[in-house]
Formats: structure tokens, sequence, C-alpha cells
């Protein structure tokens, strides 16, 4: 999930360097929703493997 954040941070900057407008703030809201995604993906994991622990 987190390199479909990269991803699209990096066609986001890409977009926005060359002049789309529309393009980059599309795929940088994409990036912006994986990115969180992956965040509470993460956390969920982590707090399962703490509990199973116990």
């Amino acid at each position: 999930m987190l390199n479909w954040a990269l991803a699209f941070l990096v066609i986001a900057l890409l977009a926005a360097l060359f002049g789309f407008g529309g393009i980059a703030s599309t795929a940088a809201g994409f990036a912006q929703i994986c990115f969180f995604v992956f965040l509470v993906l993460f956390i969920v994991s982590t707090l399962a493997h703490i509990l199973r622990r116990r």
C-alpha cells in the first residue's frame, strides 16, 4: 500500500512540474488516501500483534 502512495506522489510531482494541475491534484489526493489507509492498517496490525502475544 505504501508503494502505491509513493507512486501516486511521484506522479503528482511530475504532473505539477509539467503544469497539469488537475492531474497533479488528483494524484496527490490518491497518494494521501493510500498513505492514510496504509497507516491505519499498520496500526491495526501492530495492535493485533501486541494483543496476540499476551
